[in-house]
């Protein structure tokens, strides 16, 4: 490794938007980074130009920012190391393998992907792994010129490919899985290093870019440990160190048992669906954190900065991760309840501007109004958009009530309290929660009537539900007139 700093790096592909898994490696790269006082760098690796998508690298950047993960170098903060982009860095890799080539490490390879497929097809007929094998094999130096020669009469354009040595052990002692060994004859035979386009491969560059970059702690999901073995062939073959690996731990479905798929429709996997949710960046950076690494003690809610101070890669998990939904529900309520109002309020707004419980452009009145409301489910709302189900009694017309609602207001004092309520409130001169409260009280006083006995036809009139935020501030925020509609279709039900 060519720094004793730490430097570490989060490497997407701009092939669609920031996923949880690639969420959770940029975090827990970022973590390590932070509390060694090391370098976060971000590498767009951007090589397999059939799959990238437009604004691809912007989405994985916006995101990243939203859940508070800040870099130090990248394509907008251009460093020592740079370029960041895997497509501008091609001029690096070129001299690379033509080193090999000239070493004999590498070769050109001329079997055509119809080829090689049958070769896979043959295999596994067989029972066999699939692999490739050396197409050269038994011939004399004159003879692979002369099938070299013949393919490119044939305009075939070759590939490269890395000669894997025979009876090599690969072999590295993983911070999260421990000592992880390799037979080199287990890895699928000499493997491509640059493609027919002359792009470099995934293996390849991913090796010359952190060896260039002096990374020197690679954290990354498991699905890339069989990735390993063949970079650490390409560390070998120039002679390089290799950085420390880390294979962070399975993400799997709570509801399913399944590994985390993006073709998993049970579940929300893209951060740009909770944002759009208007879930909170703090409680999912604290989320994602917990998702294969656990803290000291018993605690769940974390700081960013207790998050950075405390971070040990010792404590990530070898057992798979559990994205559980309700937890992070749970999460999010708490830094709901805990949250900025002023911030929650404008979450919600957009919210309900986006479902059209209110306009585009709100009025001061409007806000102030849709302020109140916020405040009163925001001990109780997980995410921004439950309030268009939480707060429908404010918007939608009342359906006919429930057989268990009409059995309370059987009660024979529901009526004398139901009709006391509709007279007070009608000759407020201000209606609002105080004086509605007042209101309230007094029947209590002049009738005797208290408790639920009280309380739930009033609540079941006005609101037509049976439960409910607090009901006073509830019943200003409805309306006089809309709480007397209601009244009135209340005591058509009833009869009275």
């Amino acid at each position: 490794m060519a720094s004793d700093k730490i430097r570490v790096r989060y490497a997407p592909s701009p092939t669609g938007h920031l996923h949880i898994g690639n969420a959770r490696t940029a975090l827990f790269n970022y973590l390590f980074a932070r509390h060694n006082n090391g370098t976060f760098v971000l590498r767009i690796e951007d090589t397999d130009t059939k799959r990238n998508v437009e604004d691809g690298e912007k989405s994985q950047m916006e995101n990243l920012e939203w859940l508070g993960i800040d870099w130090d170098e990248g394509p907008d903060k251009p460093g020592e190391y740079g370029p960041y982009r895997q497509s501008e860095r091609r001029d690096i890799y070129a001299p690379l393998i033509q080193e090999l080539l000239d070493k004999d490490l590498a070769y050109e390879s001329y079997m055509t992907e119809e080829e090689l497929s049958a070769q896979r097809d043959e295999q596994r007929a067989n029972g066999e792994a699939p692999r490739y094998i050396y197409e050269y094999e038994g011939m004399s130096e004159d003879e692979i010129k002369a099938s070299q020669e013949a393919a490119k009469a044939k305009e075939i354009k070759p590939v490269i490919r890395l000669r894997v040595p025979h009876d090599h052990l690969y072999e590295w002692d993983d911070i999260v899985k421990g000592k992880i060994s390799f037979q080199s004859a287990t890895i699928g035979g000499d493997f491509v290093i640059a493609k027919r386009d002359g792009m470099p491969t995934y293996n390849f560059a991913v090796v010359v870019d952190d060896h260039m970059m002096a990374i020197t702690h690679v954290l990354r999901g498991d699905d890339h440990v069989a990735n390993t073995p063949k970079q650490l062939a390409v560390y070998d073959a120039f002679g390089w160190e290799p950085p420390v690996f880390g294979h962070m731990s399975l993400i799997i479905n709570t509801a399913t048992g399944k590994k985390l798929s993006k073709r998993d429709e049970t579940v929300l996997q893209f951060i740009e669906q909770y944002r759009s949710l208007g879930y909170l960046p703090n409680a999912m950076f604290n989320f994602i954190t917990l998702l294969g690494w656990s803290p000291v003690g018993e605690s769940e809610i974390f700081t960013k900065k207790q998050f950075i101070k405390m971070f040990d890669p010792k404590r990530l998990s070898k057992s798979p991760a559990s994205f559980d939904n309700k937890k992070l529900e749970w999460v999010n309520n708490q830094y709901v309840k805990a949250g900025n109002a002023d911030q929650i309020t404008s979450l919600a707004i957009k919210q309900l501007i986006k479902a059209g419980r209110l306009p585009e452009n709100p009025s001061k009145e409007k806000i102030e109004w849709a302020r109140q409301l916020t405040n009163l489910y925001k001990q109780q709302m997980s995410y921004a958009a439950e309030m268009i189900d939480l707060s429908s009694v404010f918007f939608d017309e009342p359906e006919s009530l429930s057989e268990d609602a009409l059995k309370e207001l059987s009660q024979e004092t529901a009526p004398v309290v139901l009709q006391e309520f509709a007279a007070k409130i009608k000759e407020l001169p201000v209606f609002d929660a105080f004086e509605i409260q007042s209101v309230i009280m007094q029947i209590q006083k002049e009738k005797g009537i208290r408790g639920r006995k009280l309380y739930m036809p009033i609540r079941i009139a006005t609101t037509r539900e049976m439960h409910g935020p607090d009901l006073a501030p509830s019943i200003e925020l409805i309306g006089r007139e809309k709480v007397l509609s209601h009244l009135d279709k209340t005591f058509a039900e009833l009869g009275i």
